[in-house]
């Protein structure tokens, strides 16, 4: 994933994020990012929405997580979240369809996943 010159850049494209590996602090592969949700009018990156479980996309979760939960770790070419899987299951998940309306005047979404993600470092973005 990273190479020598991008190890050390700052920046990075959306392309090189999604489909990233997400491991627990143990070096466990527990997903990938599959999308990127960003503020259209700042152009900050709020989550990563992380696939997670199901197979052959049937039964797949996608947990929106706080940009501010994950570490990049260059010598793993994966972000870092120090959750274990049965704290991920027990995060805030949503289905395609409801990931479609995130962002929209419901502001529940965002309270559930701040007051979840909080004592993991999360940053309201707000």
């Amino acid at each position: 994933m990273a190479d020598d010159n991008t190890a050390t850049h700052p920046l990075i494209t959306a392309e090189r994020v999604i489909g990233a590996s997400v491991l627990n602090t143990a070096g466990e592969r527990i997903g990938h990012i599959e999308d990127l949700s960003i503020d259209k009018v700042s152009g900050q990156v709020v989550y990563a929405l992380l696939s997670f479980g199901g197979f052959l996309g049937i039964g797949e979760k996608f947990h929106p997580l706080p940009w501010s939960v994950l570490d990049y770790d260059p010598g793993k070419s994966g972000y870092v979240l120090g959750l274990d899987k049965a704290e991920l299951n027990s995060a805030p998940s949503y289905t395609k369809a409801e990931l479609r309306a995130f962002g929209g005047e419901d502001r529940s979404f965002r309270d559930a996943l701040f007051a979840y993600y909080g004592p993991y470092g999360a940053v309201p973005y707000w």
